[in-house]
């Protein structure tokens, strides 16, 4: 089976047919950075990159953007009661939020623009509607003229054309309540550049199709973000750039949200779990592992119980992983099962894909019950394989590094003594007390397996 994606574009899922053989290009919107990243926020990015990750395994080059927002009202907003410079501000969030995906292993962009980079591209794309009358500038500003767009205008989210509300504020400017702004004339006090029509600073939508064109071309594989995104940002993305004569994206992806009591995770709704707060509660790829599991296009409802089960699901694909390569040394990513790459093939579906990583932890475990080391090395060489492309691989040095793997080697340590003591008691025939010790462990969630070589121990599943 070919790769399939669903487009929200068409409404279904489609055979991937990239526009250049064996290249596939994304655009994904980023952050906003006007804030500390939460749960909600680094969702897209995960989704995304193993998107990217199951495409390179099947032999891409894959070419990835992922933009910035470092200029916006609420970035302006927040910078100045904070009474701090709206740059630094900026700054200061989107280091937070590329260090949450570095500690969640997603692989970096192939290259990561902020919006203040292209002005110039943007002021191009400006002058090129405007000169094909989609666009008019009006006291400094400059609006996008839907009508001019016509009945194309609401194909990728639905909206009817008669319906249409942009959710900006009220600008005498404007020709039509449904235009949308592509340059805001500058206010007192705020962040401007200089432009034909007069200094100011750009809108939202008009930020990444300038960017998604420079990079990628008029025309590109896919452009994805959240569904939150879809109107009105992603369908002004696709009128302005199709209006200037560009294709654009050829398939839309739309993650779905995280949600708290069944609302969308936002700062407005105060319900927002950051990702430094979450992460002194659980490990990173325990986190990564809640997060990509669930099918893109599913909404989570995020619980601390759903977290649990996450970190102990992956404790025992990790906890199968160690143990073989304790028991026979190296363990190198093998291949992957059919039923992992089919599932993946039909949309991304991580939900069978993981199902078929836990199969074959049943089964390498099984293997290592009958003494089969090495059908269990290749049981645990297909595991490495298949979490690699979900970026779950335990062995990685991404994990290898986690504060999670330090414990263990710390437990280990702890183990270690109390096994010790037992191979003393057993050698001095003191029973019992080698039964104690072994009981304790036991009670701790701790497996002891008595072998030729000597005892191994590994965490119990549960």
């Amino acid at each position: 089976m070919s790769l399939h994606l669903h487009d929200t574009a068409t409404r279904t899922t489609r055979e991937f047919h990239p526009r250049c053989d064996g290249v596939a290009s994304i655009y994904v919107c980023g952050a906003t950075v006007q804030g500390v990243p939460h749960v909600g926020h680094v969702r897209s990015g995960l989704n995304f990159d193993v998107l990217r990750r199951w495409l390179q395994r099947s032999g891409y080059d894959v070419r990835l953007v992922r933009n910035v927002t470092d200029i916006d009202d609420k970035i302006i907003t927040k910078a100045a009661d904070a009474g701090r410079p709206w740059w630094e501000w900026a700054a200061t969030h989107e280091r937070a939020f590329e260090s949450a995906y570095d500690r969640l292993g997603c692989l970096p962009p192939s290259v990561l623009p902020r919006a203040t980079g292209h002005v110039t591209q943007m002021i191009d794309l400006i002058q090129r509607l405007i000169d094909k009358g989609h666009a008019y500038p009006s006291g400094g500003d400059v609006y996008f003229d839907v009508a001019s767009y016509g009945d194309d205008y609401g194909r990728l989210s639905g909206q009817r054309l008669d319906e249409v509300q942009q959710g900006e504020s009220v600008a005498s400017g404007k020709r039509d309540p449904r235009d949308f702004t592509l340059w805001k004339g500058a206010k007192p006090g705020e962040p401007s550049w200089p432009t034909p029509w007069g200094h100011g600073r750009p809108g939202w939508h008009l930020e990444c199709s300038a960017m998604a064109t420079f990079y990628l071309g008029g025309e590109f594989d896919i452009h994805g973000g959240g569904l939150d995104l879809v109107f009105p940002h992603h369908e002004n993305e696709l009128a302005q750039s199709n209006a200037a004569g560009d294709g654009f994206a050829q398939y839309w992806m739309h993650n779905a949200w995280v949600t708290m009591s069944g609302e969308k995770m936002s700062k407005s709704l105060g319900n927002v779990l950051s990702i430094p707060a979450v992460l002194e509660r659980a490990r990173a790829v325990e986190l990564r592992y809640y997060l990509v599991t669930p099918h893109y296009r599913s909404t989570i409802e995020f619980s601390e119980a759903g977290l649990s089960e996450a970190a102990s699901a992956f404790g025992r694909i990790e906890n199968f992983v160690r143990k073989v390569a304790d028991r026979t040394g190296s363990v190198e990513p093998g291949e992957l099962s059919e039923d992992f790459a089919k599932a993946l093939d039909d949309d991304l579906g991580t939900p069978q894909a993981t199902a078929a990583v836990h199969a074959a932890v049943r089964e390498g475990n099984a293997a290592l019950d009958r003494g089969e080391d090495e059908a269990a090395r290749v049981a645990a060489s297909s595991v490495r394989a298949m979490t690699a492309v979900l970026g779950l691989d335990p062995l990685s040095p991404q994990w290898a590094e986690d504060g999670g793997n330090r414990a263990h080697d710390a437990l280990g340590e702890t183990v270690q003594l109390v096994l010790e003591q037992r191979q003393k008691a057993r050698a001095e025939r003191d029973f019992a007390t080698a039964d104690l010790l072994r009981d304790r462990l036991q009670e701790g969630g701790i497996a002891v397996e008595d072998t030729p070589d000597g005892p191994t121990w590994t965490l119990k599943d549960g």
